[in-house]
């Protein structure tokens, strides 16, 4: 089926992929989650095979949309217990206009269809090409960014890890830094901070797309990036993410101008994220 669906309404993962079905729950349940749009398999099929028909209807989506998107992979299955598609599966940002969210389209079908991408599905017993939907979504522009779980991804202690990094949280997915990391009570009670360092810091580009920069400031790249209002509002939004979702959440967050975004929560799977 091709359609583009607001992205609170997904709920048809064999449509919609993973991602874009656990995001609109999200928003369902009122979680901070930046707006956007579920693309569907069919019409990420079509639109990277130049049909006319889904080109019109993804133009007349952004006519008028000034804000740059982030472009996300949603392939089925690739948020499923036991699987990781860390690395494999590929996010574009910071992308505007019809040409630029075309080829980020295009650039995230392909992923899924390289040769580790292919061979990790052949191992976890997934046949055929992957399926691949994708999520398109307001950009975040986070001074701060990271990964958090719900449960000790090591230890499997009943606790809250955070790991954190100034501009976007790819600095640690990509392995750049070493982030600042925090351990917190599941009351949000701080036991441990290990300040990392930050030299690398990956921000948007004015024109599209983004860039590594190296981190100028020698505080920047010692201190720690979250301070204890923030690290609550973490442990809170935490806290909600298991309610409505289950123990052991593996999220994706963002902090831009003090507003903390969502940017992803699935099960903590043996990868970290994707």
């Amino acid at each position: 089926m091709k359609r583009l669906l607001a992205l609170a309404l997904a709920d048809d993962e064999a449509l919609y992929g993973g991602k874009s079905v656990q995001l609109g729950a999200c928003l369902r349940r009122g979680l901070p989650v930046p707006p956007g749009w579920a693309v569907s398999v069919e019409f990420v099929d079509a639109i990277v095979h130049g049909e006319a028909s889904a080109l019109a209807q993804l133009a007349s989506l952004l006519q008028g949309q000034s804000e740059p998107f982030a472009v996300r992979s949603s392939a089925v299955g690739e948020d499923a217990v036991g699987a990781s598609f860390a690395g494999q599966h590929l996010t574009e940002l910071n992308r505007s206009g019809l040409t630029a969210i075309v080829d980020a389209v295009g650039t995230i079908w392909n992923s899924g269809r390289s040769a580790s991408a292919s061979a990790y599905r052949e191992r976890l017993g997934l046949l055929g090409p992957a399926r691949m939907a994708v999520t398109l979504q307001k950009m975040v522009f986070p001074d701060c960014a990271g990964v958090m779980f719900t449960r000790h991804p090591v230890t499997s202690a009943d606790e809250i890890v955070i790991e954190a990094t100034w501009g976007l949280g790819e600095a640690i997915v990509e392995g750049l830094v070493d982030p600042d990391r925090f351990r917190l009570s599941k009351q949000g009670q701080l036991l441990e901070t290990q300040a990392g360092i930050k030299d690398i810091c990956i921000h948007a580009l004015p024109d599209g797309g983004i860039e590594q920069r190296p981190v100028q400031d020698a505080a920047r790249v010692h201190d720690v990036c979250l301070d204890a209002a923030q690290l609550s509002q973490l442990a809170g939004l935490a806290t909600l993410c298991e309610q409505h979702f289950g123990a052991g959440r593996d999220i994706e967050w963002g902090i831009e101008n003090n507003t903390l975004f969502l940017l992803q929560c699935r099960a903590i799977t043996s990868g970290k994220t994707s």
